[in-house]
């Protein structure tokens, strides 16, 4: 796929392993990756956005990831997406429950700018269950999730929760 330019959207708050699985496996397919990172205040992020793109940066520096890079976005993901000159917009399904949210938003977009595709990706299976709302509240009982995320990640999260 040459030439091809993927946006992989998220708020990532905090990067799982199973973020990472997507996205390592999606850089074997794509010639550039852009992580953008949603601002989202929204949301009540644990992590601010710099601390956000931090750890995904060095997420992908461990992992020699050259043609993924990071960036974050404030405006509608479609925007973004033509702004950067995407072909393509990654989501990933861990359930069934996923599905409809993300055909949802899969078909606005479409409606949108009907010439960025979007992509369904599932994390390997043993991933399937992780997300950053599960990490988060393992971590602020003060368990374990040193198999949800990479090192650096629940470093910063012993470091969140220990204030």
């Amino acid at each position: 796929m040459s030439g091809k330019v993927a946006i992989y959207p998220g708020t990532f708050d905090p990067i799982t392993y199973g973020h990472l699985d997507i996205l390592e496996r999606a850089s074997k397919v794509f010639d550039k990756i852009i992580i953008a990172v949603a601002s989202n205040e929204r949301k009540g992020p644990l992590f601010t956005l710099s601390e956000r793109i931090e750890l995904i940066e060095l997420c992908i520096k461990e992992r020699g990831l050259d043609n993924v890079e990071v960036d974050s976005f404030d405006t509608l993901l479609i925007e973004y997406a033509k702004n950067k000159g995407a072909n393509v917009i990654i989501r990933g399904l861990r359930a069934i429950s996923d599905f409809e949210y993300e055909f949802q938003m899969a078909l606005m977009n479409r409606k949108l700018f009907p010439e960025i595709e979007t992509l369904f990706m599932m994390p390997n299976e043993q991933y399937t269950y992780v997300s950053s709302r599960i990490v988060k509240e393992i971590a602020s009982y003060g368990g374990s999730v040193k198999c949800l995320v990479p090192e650096v990640v629940e470093a910063k999260l012993r470091e969140k929760f220990s204030r």
